[in-house]
């Protein structure tokens, strides 16, 4: 079975976490993709949704989901997204798509996580999956500096820009054993807008579409 059909799986298997008269938050990635295509063509009517990026804002309106803005919402019942990593504590990795600030925003303001993979994302130990840090630009030396002294091997992501107008290090070398610990870390160093390592919030849901169908995982 082919990655993306394991995606589709799981981005459909999320469909029964979502009730009509919801408003939703919506992450960003190709597996997130299959859950708005899912979404629209089951026509559930929901009230709305908040968006993690400019890509999945233009992705909802092509189909009539109307997008509002979190300001006005206030907290969101279920936020659905994608990972690029997971553990089997439900702590993840993101930001490989350059959405993480918004996608961890959205997570926070969330009562439920429901995180969909494919499950090459299922790993024992973070850190495979270079570790996205959203960094503001005159700051980007100095936060490179920094997560070196971590043990890290920061990489600038080049022709890249955030839907926020930063810039993004991916951090290579890792073996990350206790993410709350370095996600708290480095988000204390000064000029990085947000790490992609979701522990504090990990996802309360995960889906995981494999060879043999979907499995749901809790924390």
């Amino acid at each position: 079975m082919t990655a993306d059909r394991k995606k589709q799986q799981a981005a459909q298997a999320a469909l029964a976490h979502v009730r009509e008269d919801q408003i939703i938050g919506i992450g960003t990635g190709s597996t997130v993709n299959h859950f708005i295509e899912a979404l629209a063509a089951q026509k559930l009517r929901i009230r709305g949704a908040v968006s993690s990026s400019e890509a999945t804002t233009a992705r909802l309106k092509t189909h009539g989901i109307e997008v509002l803005d979190l300001n006005s919402t206030g907290e969101l019942d279920i936020y659905v997204d994608g990972a690029d990593e997971s553990d089997r504590q439900l702590r993840l990795i993101k930001g490989g798509g350059a959405a993480l600030t918004r996608e961890k925003i959205i997570a926070a303001a969330s009562h439920r996580f429901v995180c969909i993979v494919d499950d090459s994302k299922l790993v024992e130990v973070l850190g495979r999956f270079p570790l996205p840090v959203e960094v503001i630009p005159m700051a980007r030396a100095h936060v490179a500096r920094a997560l070196r002294r971590l043990g890290g091997h920061p990489v600038y992501r080049e022709s890249t820009l955030t839907d926020n107008g930063n810039q993004i290090l991916d951090v290579h070398g890792l073996s990350i054993l206790d993410p709350i610990s370095l996600e708290q870390a480095i988000n204390q160093i000064v000029g990085v807008v947000t790490v992609g390592l979701f522990a504090s919030r990990p996802a309360d849901v995960l889906i995981v579409g494999g060879e043999t169908g979907v499995v749901s995982m809790t924390a």
